[in-house]
Order: C-alpha cells, then structure tokens, then sequence
C-alpha cells in the first residue's frame, strides 16, 4: 500500500497537556480475564522476562537522545522468533520503551505512531508524562524498524542524499529499462544489507501482531491496551483478528481499510491530499502575501508554476545541496498533514518563490528522516517493505501505470507535467517474497467493543477507511469534523474526553458522536 503516513501524526498529537490529569483522576473499571493461553512452541517467548535499562544505548541520534534520556524512561529488547512457522530458528530482537516502571493499576497503554515504519520508542517517550495514569506508556519499534534488530537497510545516507538530488526530467528520459534496473538494484541492496531475504519476509503487520502479543505477556498484562495511529490501526485491526480474546481496549485512529486494494487505497489517499491542499489554499490565499496568490479556484496551476521549474533548475539550500521538485513536494505533502503546519508551508513556498530552497528542505529532511549530520533513519525503507508484504502484489507493469495515471489525476496540484514511465516493474514487483497479507474483511470474532476515529478531512487516511473498518471490527465510530491525520490528543476536548473515558473506564463514546476542530 503506498502511504505516505510518517511519525508526523505522532508528533502532531503528543501536545496535550491536559490529558495527564484527566487519566489521573478518572474512575478505574476492572479489566475483564484473559485467556492465557500461549500459542504453540512459543512459550520461551511469552514467558521470556526483560531486562529494563537505561534508554540512551537506544538512541542513535540527536533528538533520540533528548527523549531517551529523560528520567522515569526504562528500554528492554523483548526475543521474538523472526519467524512463527519456525520458533527454533532465527530470531529477532524488539527494542521497546516504558514510562511508569511497571506498577500501574491498569497495566500497559501501547502506543504505535504509525509510518509504516514510525518509532514507537519515540513515540512512548514523548508521551511519557501520561504515565502519572494509571498506565504504564509503552511503545515498540516494530520488527526491522528503528532500534529492532535485524533492521530493514537498502539505501546508504550518500546514496539517499544524490537520489533525492536527480532531475525526474532525467529519470522520465532514462526509460523503462533504466527504471526497473534501478528497482532491482533497490531490491538486492535491501535484501543483502537487511541480513537476508528471510529478513524481509517477514516484516510484514501480521508478523507485527504476533509480536505484539508477545509484549503483551512479556509486560505481565492478562489483556491489552492499544492506542495505534495512522498505520498503527492496521496493527490494531490485525491484532484484533488474530488475538480478539486478548483485547481490553484499542483505539484506532486515522484508520487504514484492511478491505481496500493498493489501487483503492493509493487513489484516494491522493484525493485526500488534493482535499487537504486545497483547504490550505483556501486558507492562504485570504492572506495579501499568500505565495500561491489570492484566488483559491487557482492555487493548483500557481503551485505547479512555482514547483515545476524545479525539474530544470534546483533551488540552493543553505547547507550547499539544492532542493529538487521531488523534495518540494514532499515537503509540501508533509505540511498537509495539519493545520499546524500551514504557516511553516506559507513561509517555505515564499522562499521557494524568491529563490531559497531552505525552508522547504528542512521539513523534507524531517520527513524523510535525515539529521542534521547527515545521516538517515530507516523509517523510508521499512515503509516500502512493510508495504510490499501487506499489499496485493502489483506485478503487471499496466496495472501500476493506470494506478499511477489515477493518482495523478487525483492530486494535480503534485502532477510534473511529466510522462509517465511505461512498461517498468517496481521494487515490490521483483521483491522474491510472498504478501503475508491481503485485502479481506477481518474476522473477529469475540472482540469486545473498540473504538475507531475518523477525520472527516484526513489526506493520509481518508474519513470513508475508518467509517469502513468501524463496520468491520463492530467498533464506535468517532467522527472528527476537520483537516487533519490523527485527532486523538491533539486538543480537541470532545476527542481527549471520550478516547480516556474509553480506555479507563470502557465507557463507549454515544453513537454517532462528533467532534470539531476549529478549522472545520
């Protein structure tokens, strides 16, 4: 599936200062009896006991270290088997992130940003403070991501920095031959320094689950407690199929439609970015200095004349690299996650207008995971794999080209006005893995009642997906009016109320209730 969802919905949720108290002084319910059952040649893990520690060995860059070194924080690496059908084999190590020290009343509240690929370690530590609750807060890096090991690696930081630097008008002219011959490359080089195709085989969200069952027990807790974003409701939902009787409570928000294909879930995410682009630019153009003019019906070709000259001639960066189209708007994309974002969006396409690509290569950067030093996360590749296993397998090169002509066609404002590259495979094409997963309706048989968050103006994960996997877990439906991907925690006290008054006390928000944020 290609979402585009990164660890920004995280961040932009982790704001609210009131939650803390409200957990705090909440009513306790008591958590219902859990199976206890262990699944089959598996209780080496599930009894396994972990090691707390200190959390900066975790951290490997400048803001990793800030977060990990707050005190209160404890980091462990939880054993799982790489893979289930064969538990004597290889193995694996998940790195993960508690605040609260494993004394709270309710157990363990596990957070997961999304991506795929976000840091749920980084994820916990920022929501450290809500650990005066009556939850431990507990995030994980999923399986090839972050600090888990074997980590998902294809691309090395050099190699990051002069693909981001190409002209598309030369890749487009280079043909399909060079293209695929670039996704094979990207292929092998993810397969050799991942540590192996078995590797990649099993990084897939149902795999994820079953690791996360694994934390379950490992925490001591009989049921869990899940709060997943973004991609983290397909972690959720998965979960929710394959352990339904080990769910106490689960929050999923900005939800991924387990029943959607790639092309169904690709086309209307670009709508959705289109949508959100627009809000933007109704937003911007009642401004007097608005880059993209004041004229709202004509703030797509605007953006495309001041983007689209990037394909012949790169804007200078202040660091010395230059700001290809590419990177533009991908630093556009990540600013329509929220409103937030707007002014820092406005203020990057003003420099961009008056020659300085800066700006908007700082949020690119922070997008695509690259430090001030120069060096990458792996949030990016672990996103395309993860992907290439939970998605249906695009192997026809016509079926990813009409894809691709539908995307464009539904987010214009992001079109090049370049053709499209025909006859060429992509990575997941030629990745020699079997997709641990498809769509299909989840079956869930025995899962208590849960709770699905649905934003109305949502461009990673469109309203319709919650409005549909609500239907399929048999979960409330909150819907949020506004323009933006993740609502729970990020000030809205119609949200905040309901999502703590579910995971404390399982009370279930009215039906049809909706919320609003002020930009709706």
């Amino acid at each position: 599936m290609a979402l585009a969802v990164a660890a920004v919905a995280g961040a932009a949720v982790l704001s609210s200062c009131a939650l803390p108290g409200m957990l705090l002084a909440a009513p306790v319910a008591t958590p219902a009896p859990a199976s206890g059952e262990v699944p089959a040649g598996l209780t080496r893990y599930y009894t396994q006991v972990l090691a707390w520690g200190p959390c900066l060995p975790f951290a490997d860059e400048a803001g990793e270290q800030e977060l990990f070194g707050q005190p209160g924080l404890e980091c462990a690496r939880m054993t799982v088997p790489l893979d289930y059908a064969a538990p004597e084999g290889r193995t694996a190590e998940i790195a993960v992130l508690r605040a609260g020290g494993g004394q709270a009343r309710l157990g363990s509240l596990v957070l997961n940003p999304g991506g795929p690929g976000g840091s749920g370690m980084e994820m916990a530590a920022a929501y450290a403070s809500l650990s005066d609750g009556p939850f431990d807060i507990v995030g994980f890096d999923p399986r090839g991501v972050g600090s888990s090991t074997p980590a998902i690696d294809c691309t090395t930081d050099a190699e990051w920095d002069a693909q981001r630097a190409e002209s598309e008008r030369d890749l487009v002219a280079a043909g399909p031959a060079a293209a695929e011959e670039r996704a094979r490359l990207q292929m092998e080089r993810c397969v050799e320094r991942s540590g192996g195709l078995d590797v990649l085989a099993t990084s897939g969200t149902r795999d994820v689950a079953r690791d996360l069952d694994v934390l379950r027990a490992a925490l001591g807790d009989e049921k869990l407690n899940y709060l997943g974003f973004s991609y983290g409701t397909r972690i959720g939902s998965t979960y929710a199929e394959l352990f339904p009787q080990n769910v106490r409570a689960m929050v999923l928000d900005g939800a991924v439609d387990p029943t959607e294909t790639t092309a169904e879930s690709t086309v209307a995410q670009m709508a959705g970015f289109q949508g959100a682009f627009d809000a933007y630019a109704a937003a911007c153009t009642q401004q007097a200095d608005c880059p993209l003019g004041t004229d709202p019906s004509r703030a797509t070709a605007e953006f495309q004349a001041l983007t689209r000259p990037l394909l012949d001639r790169q804007a200078p960066v202040a660091d010395g690299r230059s700001l290809s189209y590419g990177d533009a708007t991908t630093a556009v994309i990540a600013s329509l996650y929220s409103p937030v974002s707007w002014p820092g969006l406005t203020a990057g396409l003003a420099a961009l207008r008056a020659g300085d690509g800066t700006p908007l290569m700082q949020v690119a950067d922070a997008y695509l995971g690259r430090g001030a030093d120069g060096r990458y996360g792996n949030e990016t590749e672990a996103r395309m794999i993860i992907n290439c296993l939970d998605g249906d397998r695009i192997t026809d090169p016509a079926q990813g080209l009409e894809i691709a002509r539908q995307a464009r066609s539904a987010a214009p404002f992001i079109d090049p006005g370049l053709p499209l590259v025909e006859g060429a495979r992509d990575t997941c094409a030629l990745l020699p893995v079997t997709p641990t997963s498809e769509p299909h309706l989840p079956q869930v048989e025995g899962l208590p009642t849960t709770m699905v968050i649905s934003t109305t103006g949502d461009p990673a994960t469109p309203y319709q997906a919650g409005v549909d996997l609500a239907a399929a877990l048999g979960a409330r439906l909150v819907t949020v009016e506004g323009t933006r991907h993740g609502a729970a925690f990020g000030g809205n006290e119609c949200v905040d109320t309901a999502v703590v008054d579910y995971l404390v006390n399982l009370a279930l928000p009215a039906e049809g209730v909706r919320c609003v944020f002020p930009d709706a």
